[in-house]
């Protein structure tokens, strides 16, 4: 063991003698920063001072630290992919990547990564770009802390912010998104975290991904998205402590969840949604401790959804509480707090001694007849909820919650 570790010390100190730091900039050993790519080593590092550098595409093809001092600015002119990396341990930390091309056949990003490991995208500044930060065939890569945005009106105008296919093992971590088609997209990519990351006022999702199984979601903001997030047609999904705010729109959501199985949702907040979480094709999911507030409708399961748990969550304030299309349900809910609950605890154990139905027989009507939503808070469907809550007909008798709990059980 001693042998073995006194060869990589070695190894590693003769790697560190051998590593160079090149200097790019007016008064600098070099002027443009290709020129420095080209003589570079792996192992050197490249350190650029604050300027607007005009250099068409940059390929990096060798394992380099490539340093901003000042942000310095590297502009694709509307007409380049700014810049390409080509090679494994990459780090590029520290400028601002602005104007790339805009093509329907080529995917043009300011940062793109090439079928590489172990590269870092960190505390740069991308403005304007097609893409902003592109993975493609990408492992154990980290993007981390940088400051995404775009400006286009229209989705076929704009790409993602942080788009990646085909990966395995990324770190999505505290990167602020907006104004992209989706904040962050996600398709064939396996064993990766999101984490603290803020994605606002993108046209179409705040994160969108399909096709991506094991994958964790902690403690992110999507606000004010065209239609929240979607997470399609993956499994092995952990979410939780996220939230999902003021996504509003007639087709608009909090989450979507469609065609997903055996995934966890937890301690996530949902407010001012359309609706909070929609799901359509859902199985085996476990949902617990979310709090649904002042939403159009809290949570719609459709009768497609099957092994639902939901439980210890809070329902304050929403229109609806639960929507479904459908009279059978293969769900459970269970010991969750709703406000709308009128019932009673004679024993006084903070559970209420009578059921409670969340789909309201109003809900069903609405959601078979939209432009019923116009007679909302009228005498009639008072009273037509209260004659339902009775004497059940419409509403499905088996969607309900045995033990509501009488206090709210989150902040």
């Amino acid at each position: 063991m001693r042998t073995i570790f006194m060869i990589w010390l070695f190894l590693s100190g003769s790697l560190l003698a051998h590593a160079k730091i090149l200097h790019v900039g007016i008064h600098q050993q070099f002027i443009t920063i290709q020129a420095a790519l080209t003589v570079a080593s792996n192992g050197d590092t490249i350190w650029v001072e604050a300027g607007n550098y005009h250099e068409k595409n940059l390929l990096i093809t060798k394992s380099i630290y490539l340093k901003g001092f000042g942000y310095p600015v590297l502009d694709g002119e509307k007409k380049y992919e700014v810049i390409s990396v080509k090679a494994n341990g990459v780090t590029i930390d520290g400028f601002k990547v602005v104007h790339s091309g805009v093509s329907s056949i080529e995917d043009y990003g300011g940062i793109k990564l090439y079928d590489c490991g172990g590269v870092t995208v960190q505390n740069n500044i991308l403005e304007d770009n097609f893409f902003g930060v592109y993975v493609l065939h990408g492992n154990h890569c980290t993007i981390r802390n940088n400051r995404v945005s775009a400006y286009s009106s229209e989705e076929q105008q704009s790409g993602n912010g942080i788009h990646c296919w085909k990966s395995d093992s990324l770190s999505i971590i505290g990167n602020t998104i907006s104004g992209h088609r989706d904040g962050i997209y996600f398709e064939f990519v396996t064993n990766s975290i999101i984490w603290r990351n803020n994605s606002f006022k993108n046209l179409r999702y705040g994160l969108h991904f399909m096709f991506s199984q094991n994958n964790t979601y902690v403690s992110n903001i999507f606000n004010n998205n065209g239609a929240g997030v979607a997470v399609m047609y993956s499994h092995g999904v952990k979410m939780f402590n996220n939230y999902f705010i003021e996504n509003w729109g007639d087709a608009a959501y909090g989450l979507l969840l469609k065609e997903i199985s055996d995934s966890y949702i937890g301690g996530n907040h949902f407010e001012k949604n359309t609706t909070g979480i929609y799901m359509e094709g859902a199985s085996r999911i476990n949902m617990e401790k979310n709090l649904f507030k002042d939403n159009g409708w809290g949570l719609k399961i459709q009768a497609s959804c099957m092994d639902i748990t939901l439980t210890k969550s809070d329902f304050i304030g929403n229109t609806f509480d639960v929507g479904t299309n459908g009279s059978l349900v293969l769900n459970n809910f269970n010991g969750n707090y709703w406000d709308k609950y009128e019932g009673y605890d004679l024993n006084r154990d903070a559970i209420g001694d009578i059921p409670y139905r969340p789909v309201s027989l109003y809900s069903m009507i609405v959601e078979k007849n939209p432009p019923a939503m116009m007679l909302f808070r009228s005498f009639i469907t008072s009273l037509m909820d209260k004659t339902e809550k009775i004497i059940p007909s419409i509403t499905p008798e088996n969607l309900k919650d045995e033990h509501p709990m009488m206090k709210r059980q989150l902040n």
